[in-house]
């Protein structure tokens, strides 16, 4: 039996950070499954899920916690795995448009208004092809509860799609 446990950290970037991470979690027994890490304006972050045997879940923890020092801040917590529910369903959200305030912001607000969780979600900016303009890109998984009116969730994203002059898709999940 193992016990879930996740971990976020972030530190200036350099090389060897990820490899202090993977020997701290090997060397106590635990078993790195999934991770997210990026660069981002030269910090480097990262949210990463292992498994432990609960035996060492205390020692893994407070070794992850002895690596927070003024270049590395790490956080841990521990939970028991929560899949999705009967009552809700796995839906995609694709968003495109040129780069500005505030997108992230409407939609995870009309998303929250109808108790619809954020379960993945990425962002980027590229230059659009013909202009170079920054174009803002996201996807997003989300658990949506099948008791929910998609036809009024479609309106509401369409209304947000005018304001902000973007495009978002709403799709089935195939993950």
């Amino acid at each position: 039996m193992t016990t879930a446990m996740v971990f976020t950290f972030i530190g200036a970037d350099k090389p060897g950070l990820v490899q202090k991470l993977a020997q701290t979690v090997g060397d106590h027994g635990g078993n790195w499954l999934e991770s997210r890490m990026s660069e981002l304006a030269g910090q480097f972050a990262g949210i990463v899920q292992v498994e432990v045997a609960p035996a060492k879940l205390a020692a893994l923890r407070a070794a992850l916690q002895a690596l927070s020092g003024e270049e590395l801040t790490i956080v841990v917590a521990t939970n028991k795995v929560v899949g999705i529910g009967a009552d809700m369903r796995q839906l995609r959200l694709s968003i495109v448009g040129n780069d500005r305030p505030g997108i992230v912001r409407e939609v995870a607000s009309a998303l929250a208004a109808r108790q619809i969780n954020v379960r993945d979600m990425d962002t980027t900016i590229t230059s659009a092809p013909m202009t170079g303009d920054a174009l803002f890109e996201a996807v997003a998984e989300i658990q949506v509860p099948w008791s929910l009116d998609l036809e009024e969730l479609s309106d509401q994203l369409d209304a947000i799609e005018d304001a902000l002059t973007i495009e978002i898709d709403l799709e089935e999940s195939l993950r």
